[in-house]
Parts: structure tokens; C-alpha cells; sequence
């Protein structure tokens, strides 16, 4: 839509949209100091549901300035396949045969680290699961390391600032790891066809040079986070809970792996989710209580700043364009903070002409940065909605995120630039 007019309210209401995130947190307090009006402020402050809130919003000001069938019209253009499939796959990652044969994975390999089990079990949920999210993608690495890492460092007796430096390095983490191959960051699947990268060029280029910061970032944060990995979490009883039989653990993964393969295609993905939950139902002993409602909100979450980040290319766009390869690579990390980094690549593989320098620049850039906010790279709304309740008030704060995401992003920037 290119009337000045509608271009000018989504740019607003994408405004209003991020100060809301980074007024999540004052929401929720308020909801306990006036109980009478909790519902509203408990709503409002749930981090999943502001950009929903707000893209509602824009289509209904859209239908106010340029009729309802054009507002609507536009709603129905937008691909929504990613936050389809990161809801899809955090479910199913999230699910108990997955979820407890990568347990048991971790804990063996923690065993033969030379390392206390606990920290070694922490430094591999930071630094081996987003590296694995090369193969099963981002979102899936998010679900499989915050549900692995909740019990053992976000619980409610760790200081807040060390919970947010874990949360900042597992967000950079995850962000840049998934840069192995060409298909898991949604940043790099959103050029990769266009500029013809394959998973060859993309182990060359960016792959070795993440996989040297994400342990390097993983490393420093264990090591200061060890007094606290070291204090056992209360054990939970699993005398009552059956073992999965292997047969329905191998069914699982491959379900898990179909929908990976058919992450571009949701009429496919959405059908073998729904024979995982016939599944999961037919042998319901087996399973624990499937994360719908969190992925429900992340969806929502995704599925607003879709509506809402369509209509900012005209501003993105040019700052992009004009911006020598240095230059693109600092204003793709700061940039990448208040939108989607998948998005601000999707923009710069329509410029025509671009330098393979540029593209680098652009690339590196926007992934060193996902960890910087709960926008700036798909799966970390998947990851506060898992993480939360081992937080004050059961809310990230968006500041703490980002101070607790600025170290390891130096990090992955100077490996990114540097190396």
C-alpha cells in the first residue's frame, strides 16, 4: 500500500508496538496492584500477545482509511507459513519422547566432558543444542534447549542478571547457529535461494566462524554461571511416569523430521501435525501435556509482526540500499532489534545489483543481532513463552534481555566481521 497516510499509521502503530514490549513487564505489575482490572493488565502484559494486539489494531485502522475489503485484502496476502510452522514444530519438539531422548543424549555426552555433570549438561544446552538447530532448525533448537536448560538454570533461586545472561547467550546462540546449513535461520532460508547459497557456502562462510563464537558465548556464560549450575534443582518424581518405548520415540523423531523437510509447505506440515496428535492421543500415557498455548502465543506473536512488518518496507528499504558494506553490517545489528531479522534480509535480496560483500554484511549482521530483543529473531518468542515463569512476575523484561544479550553479540559480531 503506498498512500502516505497508511504508510504513516503502520510506522506509528509498529512504534507503539515496541515501546509496548519494553512495557510488558510494567503491565503484569499492575494487574497485582489492581486486581480489579487484572484480566486487562495480565493480557497486556503478555509479551506473546503484543504484536497480535497491534496488527489487530493496524487492520482495523486500515479499514477505517482505505475501506474494509482492501484492509482485509491485505491481511490475506501475508505468508504466514513461518509462525504455522514454529508453532508446529515447538509442540512437537516440546513433546515428552523428544524431548527426553535429547535429555538423555545430553546427559550422556555431559558424562565425558571433563566437567561437573550439571555444568557440562548447562555449557551443551547453550552451545550443542542451537548448533544442532543447524539440522533441525531454529525454532526446534529453541523448544528442545530452554525446556532443557529451565529446570537446571531459569529457576526462581538464580539471580535475575544471571538468568538474563543465560537468556541472552541461549538468543545469540540459537540465532547464529542455526548458520551451519541453508535452511534453518529464517534470515539466511530468506535469501538463500535468491543469491544461491547453499549449505556448502554457508558452512564456509558463516558456519565455522558462528560455530567458534556460539562456544566461545557458552564457555564464558557457564563458567560465571557455574556456583548456580552446581546447586542441584529439585528432582522430579518420575517413579509414576512409564518409559516411551522405542518404537514410539522413533515415530516421533521422524514425524519431527518430516515437518522439518516440509517447513515451506504447510498444507504438508500441518497434516503430519495433525497424525502427531492422533498419535499423542492414541498413546496419551506417553506423553506429557503438549505446549499448545504457548505455541499458540508464539504464533500469534509471529503472525502479528508479519502484518505489522509488511507495511514497513518503505522505510527499511532505503536505509539498506544506501549503506556501504560496513555500514550495513552495524545498521543490520541495530536495525535488527526493532524488526525481524528474517525480514530486513527479505528486503535487502529485492535490492538488484547488491555486492556479494553487501550480502555478507547484510547476512552477518542480522544474525549476530537476533538476540538482542524478543522481535529480532523468530524463535525467541518460543523461548520466552517456555522460559518465563522462572522470571520475576513470570515476565522478561525486554531491558534485561538486551543487557543480557550485549556481551555474547559482540561476540558473534567480531567472529562474524573479524574472522
Amino acid at each position: 500500500m503506498s498512500d502516505p497516510t497508511v504508510q504513516w499509521m503502520a510506522a506509528a502503530i509498529f512504534a507503539v508496538a515496541l515501546l509496548h514490549t519494553f512495557a510488558a513487564k510494567q503491565f503484569e505489575r499492575l494487574s497485582h496492584r489492581y486486581p480489579r482490572h487484572a484480566g486487562v493488565f495480565h493480557l497486556l502484559g503478555e509479551v506473546e500477545v503484543v504484536f497480535g494486539f497491534w496488527a489487530i489494531v493496524l487492520v482495523l485502522g486500515l479499514a477505517l482509511v482505505v475501506g474494509a475489503a482492501p484492509a482485509l485484502e491485505y491481511a490475506e496476502s501475508r505468508n504466514y507459513t513461518e509462525p504455522l510452522f514454529v508453532f508446529v514444530v515447538m509442540v512437537i519438539a516440546a513433546s515428552r519422547p523428544v524431548l527426553r531422548t535429547v535429555t538423555r543424549v545430553v546427559d550422556a555426552a555431559a558424562r565425558l566432558l571433563p566437567l561437573p555433570t550439571p555444568v557440562a549438561t548447562a555449557w551443551l544446552g547453550l552451545a550443542g543444542v542451537p548448533l544442532l538447530g543447524s539440522l533441525v532448525t531454529e525454532p526446534a533448537a529453541m523448544t528442545i534447549a530452554a525446556l532443557l536448560l529451565a529446570p537446571r538454570l531459569f529457576r526462581t533461586e538464580v539471580p535475575e542478571r544471571m538468568k538474563y545472561l543465560g537468556l541472552g547467550v541461549l538468543f545469540v546462540n540459537v540465532s547464529i547457529g542455526g548458520t551451519l546449513t541453508s535452511y534453518a535461520a529464517p534470515p539466511v532460508l530468506m535469501v538463500a535461494a535468491t543469491w544461491q547459497w547453499d549449505s556448502a557456502y554457508m558452512f564456509a562462510t558463516f558456519g565455522w566462524k558462528a560455530a567458534l563464537a556460539v562456544v566461545a558465548n557458552a564457555s564464558i556464560a557457564t563458567f560465571l554461571l557455574r556456583r548456580h549450575l552446581l546447586v542441584a534443582p529439585a528432582a522430579a518424581d518420575t517413579a509414576t511416569v512409564p518409559p516411551v518405548p522405542l518404537s514410539l520415540t522413533l515415530v516421533h523423531l521422524g514425524l519431527l523430521v518430516l515437518v522439518v523437510l516440509f517447513a515451506h509447505h504447510p498444507v504438508a506440515f500441518l497434516g503430519i501435525f495433525l497424525l502427531f496428535l492422533g498419535i499423542t492421543q492414541a498413546y496419551a500415557r506417553h506423553q506429557d501435556p503438549l505446549v499448545v498455548r504457548e505455541a499458540l502465543l508464539v504464533a500469534f506473536f509471529l503472525a502479528g509482526l508479519v502484518v505489522l512488518g509488511g507495511l514497513q518496507q518503505w522505510w527499511l528499504q532505503p536505509i539498506v540500499s544506501r549503506l556501504a558494506p560496513l555500514a550495513l553490517f552495524f545498521s543490520a545489528l541495530g536495525l535488527t532489534a526493532i524488526t525481524d531479522n528474517a525480514a530486513l534480509t527479505y528486503l535487502g535480496s529485492l535490492i538488484a545489483g547488491i555486492s556479494d560483500e553487501s550480502k555478507y554484511m547484510l547476512v552477518a549482521g542480522a544474525v549476530a543481532g537476533g538476540g538482542l530483543t524478543i522481535i529480532a529473531n523468530a524463535p525467541n518468542p518460543a523461548g520466552v513463552a517456555l522460559l518465563k515463569r522462572g522470571f520475576t512476575d513470570e515476565t522478561i523484561s525486554i531491558g534485561g534481555l538486551l543487557l543480557g544479550a550485549l556481551a555474547p553479540t559482540a561476540i558473534a559480531a567480531a567472529a562474524l566481521l573479524v574472522l
